[in-house]
């Protein structure tokens, strides 16, 4: 019996075909095409189910990838199909893979793993939904994040670099993005009082992506001693994405925070970030949001909410903030966002949950300034690429994020390099899902070695294509 160079090797190391490897470790083959998909359920960070796809090329190399899930989702996000029932809870995703081996897999059989917009619009038709109700915005994507893997491995260049082929970023250097490290938990991903659902520190100052992570680390490790110390060890306790859970009030988190970034040494070269995730406490029919919504109750208006961030921002050095009202409080969005685009970020999550439409009136309402790139809330990699396109010729800056419920794929690592977003956030420097992708960073940066940039104090504005998409 003979088998492949190829099909070897994704047997023998299969973290290589994983990652969709360079040249050096695939046949040099230009093209390639799809020979069979198979989906599993596997298990997320939390212990629920969730879709994992493997994609064996014509060559006989193995692709593998696997879609992550949220806790706190967006009404507008594309569905992400379950089983219902008793099983797992009613959260199984056996459905979702069974719409991938029996309707998608025999109809992209065959096509060129380099066709990633054929290999969508292929899964997109066959749903025929907006929503990607059908099949499972969950199958759709974890077939197309193999698919991507396997264009890149047939082309014998690293993920990232395919990334960019697709999104026609053809800037000189690649730009290794800022990372966000969510340090505290509140909101839907913690246990404790907090209403705010994350708190980031920020390296903007770091020389380069390593010294930032050495950075995240250091005021992580400072900030879980500060706050044993002061409230105890099970205070340190940590949420979905690895941040502590003090019982802090929301001005505490930062109080925390810049205490941690002092005596740690490295409060001139760190911001702090907030993700409020406010749909969790909005008031349903009033305007008004619940500050103590998992407990007795804290309600103040929307000016007031507003009015709060303005504090924070004027008393801390915060440089970002998502999602500060609900998914469809547009008012209060494009009024904030009109007092304070020009001293922070304002980032949509839920308010344009990566779809095109949701951007462009959000575009036009001038609601925000920042686009939250979550490639689970649409789907394929073809409207991700399209969604980041559309935010950086509207002069937006781009978060590459992960979910709260994450497995061990890396692939927003690589796709925050080649689309040159300049942020990303990828939870606290905890949690062998999150250290994931910031470890697949590290490498990504050593491996360019000298061709790429740090975006440092630049990450609001990171550009690609040079001046073609400027002002469009």
């Amino acid at each position: 019996m003979r088998i492949s160079t190829a099909a070897l090797l994704s047997l023998l190391a299969p973290a290589a075909a994983f990652h969709a490897p360079p040249a050096p470790f695939l046949p040099s083959a230009l093209s390639a095409t799809v020979q069979s998909v198979l989906a599993r359920e596997i298990l997320d960070s939390r212990g629920n189910p969730t879709v994992e796809v493997d994609l064996v090329t014509d060559s006989g190399a193995l692709y593998r990838a696997s879609v992550p899930s949220g806790a706190s989702t967006g009404a507008y996000e594309a569905v992400e199909l379950r089983d219902g029932g008793s099983r797992y809870l009613g959260k199984g995703v056996q459905t979702a893979c069974d719409n991938i081996n029996n309707i998608i897999a025999p109809k992209i059989k065959g096509m060129d793993v380099a066709g990633q917009q054929a290999i969508d619009d292929c899964m997109n038709a066959l749903d025929g939904t907006p929503n990607k109700a059908k099949l499972g915005a969950n199958a759709i994507l974890g077939v197309s994040l193999a698919a991507a893997k396997a264009g890149a491995g047939a082309k014998g260049v690293p993920l990232y670099q395919h990334f960019a082929d697709l999104a026609g970023n053809t800037e000189k250097k690649f730009t290794m993005p800022v990372p966000c490290f969510n340090v505290i938990n509140g909101g839907s991903h913690a246990g404790n009082k907090l209403a705010f659902q994350e708190y980031f520190v920020i390296p903007t100052g770091a020389k380069d992506f390593k010294e930032a992570m050495q950075i995240g680390c250091e005021v992580y490790h400072t900030l879980g001693k500060i706050i044993k110390k002061k409230f105890g060890g099970d205070a340190t306790l940590i949420g979905d994405e690895g941040g502590f859970a003090p019982p802090c009030d929301n001005r505490e988190g930062c109080e925390l925070i810049m205490e941690a970034m002092k005596l740690a040494g490295h409060e001139d070269k760190c911001k702090i970030g907030l993700d409020v995730a406010a749909s969790e406490f909005k008031v349903k029919g009033k305007d008004e949001y619940d500050l103590d919504f998992k407990y007795d109750g804290n309600i103040i208006s929307g000016e007031q909410l507003g009015d709060l961030y303005q504090e924070l921002a004027r008393d801390f050095p915060v440089v970002t903030v998502e999602d500060p009202f609900d998914e469809d409080d547009w008012a209060n969005w494009s009024k904030f966002t009109s007092k304070n685009s020009a001293a922070f970020q304002v980032v949509g999550d839920d308010l344009t949950v990566t779809n095109i439409e949701k951007i462009k009136r959000a575009v036009d309402e001038k609601a925000c300034t920042c686009l939250l790139l979550k490639v689970n809330q649409i789907g394929t990699i073809s409207e991700s690429i399209d969604a980041v396109k559309m935010a950086k010729q509207n002069g937006w800056g781009v978060m590459t994020s992960h979910r709260s419920g994450e497995t061990e794929d890396t692939y927003i690592a690589d796709l925050a390099v080649g689309l040159c977003t300049g942020q990303i956030k990828t939870g606290a420097p905890c949690r062998s899902e999150r250290l994931a992708k910031y470890n697949q960073l590290l490498r990504i940066e050593q491996e360019l070695a000298g061709n790429s940039v740090y975006a440092g104090d630049g990450f609001r504005t990171t550009n690609w294509m040079g001046a073609e998409t400027a002002n469009v």
